[in-house]
């Protein structure tokens, strides 16, 4: 008698060929439910949108499901069967989502008196969005929002300005799942319309060798400087920003290539995944896209698209020049050599041959700037790709890459989208017990009502919630928590988002949890950690605009153009001196004290003020010109060991 569990060889086969059958079924399903679902949503971006809890519904119905598919519960079960748990949840997920699409018209007549239907759904729909939300992002967003659900319940038993009423289930249930001011509130509706749409977009234009060229051009353009590899890597990454926006996927697409270039010409493993690192967590802040960010901050605060998109340009500038400056003396510090350029592509060449990959982002430019809304301009903008590449123009788009960029595009927008709808119960509980107020309150007390405490406040609590949320999220939330707070201190609202936002997106650089930075690190063969200081310090601009811009609206191009075309040079010069303070090198290294000087002299121009500019500009030049002076004396070029340095002064 054979033992249990011993097959043989073709009932072995047989079991296996069973169930690569279940997954071959599996991936279909998933792929098919990814292309109906990106064609509702172009659909609904050419012809217009539904009535908003129809267009949320939708769109939530389709993330779920496509959740439960595609992050099977248990580990173990990705190549079987899905479980009894995932189907239930993917029926419950269909009745929930149709039941608010036949009977919304019933709902909105009894003026918000839950059904016990109404009840048992909300709950049960609560419970699969804290359930999509730890699959697709881990367990932080789902505690914060069930610490919020508890929140709501235990109000009257909670102290001093923390207290309220209380709100039993079927009141907090039906706020969540009946009304848009909870799970189908504003941050699933951006979701559900802008979202998925420009990722549509990068999808689109990187299957059609778009992101090939952006390094391609980067590479030829500075490929010939001091290290010209780490240059490509900033400049590639800055230009994949503007389509993809997301850090992980970023330094994964171009640090494949970037990060072994940098080690090969003889940057140290940390120091090429840092670069790496910085220069794809930039993206969140690049315009046109910002990681979506900017169509969360445009329907939070009520303001166009456009006008966040274009003052987000200097500080992404000022943020990428720092670190292209930091990254070019390391190289000169190091000693390394740029590529030369017999060995490199034509810079003229590429870009003309890359003119079609340019096009869509023109298009997409000049609809957005001509008044078209985002979703047309996006839409027309998948189109003009889908001509170029119909007419062999850029990389050929047939059927299969077509669902390919489908399938890429749900894959990319479920963690967002599941960040949203579990965000939406967070902002739900705050507007349902007002501790968004609270909080504010709370900040001006503890800052004294000073402006710069409280902006310290609001940086510390979003580096700490981005380490454990995505960027979308994590300024969800700040958005609601702290944004009130900075505006009531008088921050300008735009200058408040946009200051959550960047704190928010650079924690993915921030070490104890820098995902950005791991990423790089295990690319670059380096210590995760150490990967991540560097990082840190590569980085330093965006640790230090933010603040700038508050204090200073001409850096967001808002205010009278003379303040405006003062302001924007004398931030980038000092952006040069922060930077070479950061890198501690100017053809010998530097002391801190001469670091320091350039610092406050990098702070002094990038905050706006005539005075405060020239004081800038008279202490960092006369510093590096008394340095260059030095190093002219000593006879050096610039590119001497730091042991002839120090001898020589």
């Amino acid at each position: 008698m054979r033992p249990a569990g011993h097959e043989t060889g073709p009932t072995q086969a047989r079991n296996r060929a069973d169930a690569a059958t279940r997954t071959d079924v599996r991936g279909l399903i998933v792929v098919l439910l990814a292309v109906a679902m990106c064609v509702f949503h172009l659909y609904t971006a050419a012809f217009g949108t539904m009535l908003a809890m129809y267009q949320r519904a939708v769109h939530w119905v389709f993330i779920s499901v496509l959740v439960f598919l595609t992050y099977p519960i248990g580990k173990g079960k990705r190549s079987n069967l899905l479980g009894a748990v995932d189907l239930l949840l993917i029926g419950a997920t269909v009745v929930a989502g149709a039941y608010l699409l036949v009977f919304y018209d019933d709902i909105l007549l009894r003026l918000g008196v839950p059904t016990t239907a109404d009840v048992v759904l909300g709950t049960i729909t609560m419970l699969i969005v804290l359930e999509t939300a730890r699959r697709t992002l881990g367990w932080a967003l789902p505690i914060l929002a069930m610490i919020m659900l508890a929140y709501a319940y235990l109000g009257p038993y909670l102290p001093g300005l923390l207290a309220h009423r209380g709100y039993p289930l079927s009141r907090v249930a039906s706020q969540m799942y009946l009304t848009t001011e909870g799970i189908f509130g504003m941050a699933i509706g951006v979701s559900a319309t802008f979202i998925v749409v420009f990722v549509a977009f990068g999808s689109f234009l990187e299957k059609s060798g778009a992101g090939k060229f952006f390094v391609d051009i980067a590479n030829a353009a500075m490929g010939h400087v001091a290290g010209g590899p780490a240059q490509a890597a900033v400049w590639s990454s800055a230009l994949m920003g503007t389509i993809s926006g997301s850090p992980v996927a970023n330094v994964v697409t171009t640090g494949t290539f970037t990060i072994p270039l940098m080690k090969k010409t003889g940057y140290e493993p940390h120091y090429a995944g840092a670069v790496e690192a910085v220069a794809s967590s930039g993206g969140q802040i690049m315009p046109p896209i910002m990681g979506v960010g900017a169509f969360l901050m445009a329907e939070l605060i009520g303001v166009p698209y456009a006008t966040i998109a274009k003052a987000a340009i200097i500080p992404a500038v000022l943020y990428f020049l720092t670190l292209g400056i930091a990254v070019y003396l390391e190289a000169r510090r190091l000693g390394l050599k740029g590529t030369p350029r017999s060995e490199l592509p034509s810079v003229w060449r590429t870009l003309v041959a890359g003119i079609p990959y340019l096009i869509p982002l023109a298009i997409l430019i000049y609809l957005l700037a001509s008044g078209y809304s985002p979703l047309k301009s996006a839409f027309f903008a998948i189109v003009a790709i889908a001509v170029l590449a119909a007419f062999g123009l850029t990389d050929r788009m047939g059927i299969r890459e077509i669902i390919q960029a489908m399938n890429s595009t749900a894959k990319s927008v479920a963690p967002v989208a599941t960040a949203c709808a579990c965000a939406g119960i967070i902002i739900g509980v705050t507007t349902l017990t007002g501790l968004g107020l609270k909080l504010s309150t709370l900040v001006v007390e503890w800052s004294h009502g000073l402006t710069f405490v409280g902006l310290v406040l609001t940086m510390l609590v979003s580096l700490v919630l981005g380490m454990g949320l995505p960027t979308s999220a994590a300024y969800l939330v700040l958005a609601v928590l702290g944004g009130p707070a900075l505006e009531k201190m008088g921050v300008p609202i735009l200058a408040a988002h946009l200051f959550i936002f960047y704190f928010g997106c650079i924690s993915t650089i921030t070490p104890p949890v820098a995902l950005a930075a791991y990423a790089a690190a295990g690319i670059a063969g380096s210590d995760p950690m150490r990967t991540g200081w560097t990082a840190s310090r590569l980085g330093i601009a965006s640790f230090i605009v933010p603040y700038m811009f508050v204090y200073g609206p001409p850096l967001l191009l808002q205010g009278k153009l003379a303040e405006i075309m003062l302001s924007v040079p004398t931030a980038l010069i000092g952006g040069f001196f922060l930077a070479t303070g950061a890198a501690g090198w100017w053809g010998r290294p530097l002391s801190p004290a001469v670091r320091l000087l350039l610092g406050g002299a990098a702070l002094l121009l990038i905050k706006p003020g005539l005075g405060t500019d020239i004081a800038g500009l008279v202490i960092g030049g006369v510093t590096l010109l008394m340095l260059t002076r030095v190093n002219r004396r000593c006879g050096r070029d610039g590119s001497v060991t730091s042991g002839a340095s120090s001898a020589c002064g």
